[in-house]
């Protein structure tokens, strides 16, 4: 009997943050599933470039350099991505900050506190308006199919807080918040919206904190030790398939146990 496959054939991409992480195993792991793949990033250019090269550059995977702090920022690569492909039947909003030294909330900076909030949240909004948009107004891939898939990328900070860092908390909250109500908003509109709310994963933002306290941190995850990017990828791919299509609103939880949620 034939194996059972996660296809994404036909369908066009865009995943933000793509060039390390989870954005890079995730632009891999589309790139496996058959999907034309568009992927951002900020300064990594010989990292994208290695990537985009490697999975397909120019015709099936496109590197795009592009700033994301601003509504408009988010709508700008929607339109690069359009522009580069000619549709857009999956949008993941992976990238983000997370400001590694810890401070006190009477001691944040006006400056941190939007920063993390333009990056986390701002530039997510521009994207999802923009990708919604283009998502209902161009034709679907099949009868029957959904007109599109959006993934956002939250944290377990998103559910239970981080001390010292209320700025990244607050904007993964939000993306949490954002995912239960547009989905309840476009799924009319056959757009299916959700989430993965990684804990730990081995990445080079996580890399200094887990080499200096991995006792404490690792002591909290009951399997012992940080996701490795691709253990990401996989569940983000999962939710773009035909095999989740009766899911949307949700949030998966993806952090080794650390986080139990119902």
């Amino acid at each position: 009997m034939p194996g059972v496959t996660l296809s994404l054939d036909s369908k066009v991409a865009l995943v933000t943050g793509g060039s390390r992480g989870i954005g890079a195993a995730t632009v891999r792991l589309f790139r496996e599933a058959g999907a034309l793949v568009a992927f951002s990033y900020r300064a990594a250019q010989e990292a994208a470039e290695t990537l985009a090269s490697a999975c397909g550059w120019p015709g099936f995977c496109i590197a795009l350099a592009q700033e994301l702090s601003t509504p408009e920022d988010g709508r700008s690569l929607v339109r690069r991505t359009v522009e580069a492909f000619g549709r857009l039947d999956i949008l993941v909003v992976n990238h983000g900050v997370w400001p590694a030294e810890d401070v006190p909330i009477a001691d944040m900076s006006d400056a941190q506190w939007r920063s993390t909030l333009g990056i986390n949240l701002d530039s997510a909004f521009g994207l999802i308006q923009a990708a919604a948009g283009q998502m209902q107004q161009q034709e679907r891939p099949e009868a029957g199919a959904p007109a599109g898939h959006i993934v956002l990328v939250s944290s377990t900070a998103g559910q239970r807080g981080e001390a010292f860092h209320a700025d990244y908390a607050a904007s993964k909250g939000a993306l949490i918040s954002m995912t239960k109500g547009l989905a309840t908003e476009l799924a009319p509109q056959g757009i299916r919206v959700n989430c993965v709310a990684p804990g730990w994963v081995a990445t080079d933002m996580s890399a200094p904190v887990l080499r200096d306290a991995p006792e404490r941190l690792l002591g909290a995850i009951p399997l012992g030790r940080p996701a490795d990017p691709i253990e990401i990828a996989g569940p983000i791919l999962f939710l773009c398939t035909a095999f989740a299509g009766f899911m949307t609103g949700e949030i998966v939880n993806v952090n080794g146990g650390a986080v139990l949620v119902g």
